[in-house]
């Protein structure tokens, strides 16, 4: 059984996956690529891709007449199941259920990287000043989560132990533990009007494309930090730019952009209220064998045609 596993990661992230599995697993012939010449060229053969939905794109799965099983490395699997070249019969698992603590870190780094302006602190440390100034507390602020699953269920407690006021945007309104409220998506702007901190979580999907657009933008506080940990397409990064040097908001901390790697001319990268990081919130120390595992575990109801039994399918 073919195993073709494409990642653009460097060395050794890689190759990490193949490292773990190849010792454990002898039937599989694993093979893993860097770049997508290299995995075009090959996925032919492969009965099994490993990837993230965003890196293969819909036009890698024109040619891939053996594939069975596509086992995304991402929680999202669009790039993959909207892909109209994708066989009918090809089984789509997603990596889900490991990602709610480091995305829930992440979004504190940069809420705090904001609140007590890391940047200056570099600043002075770089100038050898020695200025004191006030921070600003999470305790007493509300932070609103776009995208109620499972990682914002696990993120919700963790903020409030930090004293927040937690507010989610689902689907539908509907109680949730650990959440103050709930607000219905067709209720994003209002909710905007009362948020401190707007973090995205919700899937790209066809109907969350720009779900966060200049209406809901220009709605939030002048004060307000946005924190994108989703997708890129669920942005309006044009109205984004339009309220960051507008000053509607106080800044962006994005980990997700529309166009991965973000383009070196774009003025996103110029702005002082904007972080800028290369779509790591979820990847951490312990997500190789995290994923490995859940991949395991798939594989096993997958050789004995258990399909209805493997993790977190979508297709």
């Amino acid at each position: 059984m073919n195993l073709l596993i494409f990642l653009t990661h460097p060395e050794p992230t890689r190759s990490a996956y193949e490292k773990y599995l190849g010792p454990r697993h002898p039937g599989l012939n694993i093979k893993t690529f860097g770049t997508r010449d290299e995995a075009l060229a090959h996925v032919k053969d492969a009965d099994i891709l490993m990837c993230f939905g965003p890196q293969v794109g819909k036009e890698f799965f024109r040619d891939t007449p053996k594939l069975k099983w596509v086992f995304s490395l991402g929680t999202g699997t669009d790039g993959i199941t909207d892909s109209p070249h994708l066989g009918k019969d090809v089984i789509v698992t997603a990596t889900r259920g490991i990602h709610g603590v480091p995305m829930s870190e992440m979004a504190f780094l940069m809420m705090l990287a904001f609140n007590r302006d890391l940047r200056r602190i570099e600043r002075q440390r770089g100038e050898r000043k020695w200025e004191r100034y006030p921070g600003t507390l999470l305790d007493g602020k509300t932070v609103g989560i776009l995208g109620v699953g499972a990682i914002a269920e696990d993120m919700a407690p963790r903020f409030k132990a930090f004293g927040m006021r937690v507010v989610g945007i689902s689907r539908t309104s509907r109680p949730i533990a650990g959440f103050d409220k709930i607000y219905s998506r067709s209720a994003i702007v209002e909710a905007a009007k009362e948020l401190d901190y707007f973090v995205l979580l919700v899937p790209l999907e066809a109907d969350t494309r720009n779900i966060v657009n200049e209406a809901v933008l220009f709605a939030m506080k002048p004060t307000a930090f946005l924190i994108n940990l989703a997708r890129g397409g669920v942005l309006d990064e044009d109205a984004l730019l339009r309220a960051l040097e507008g000053r509607k908001i106080a800044g962006a901390a994005l980990d997700a952009l529309a166009t991965e790697p973000l383009p070196k001319d774009n003025p996103l990268w110029s702005l002082p209220n904007v972080y800028i990081t290369p779509h790591i919130g979820g990847f951490c120390d312990t997500y190789v064998r995290d994923a490995a595992m859940q991949f395991e575990t798939s594989l096993e109801h997958f050789k004995a045609g258990a399909f209805d039994k493997m993790m977190n399918r979508d297709k």
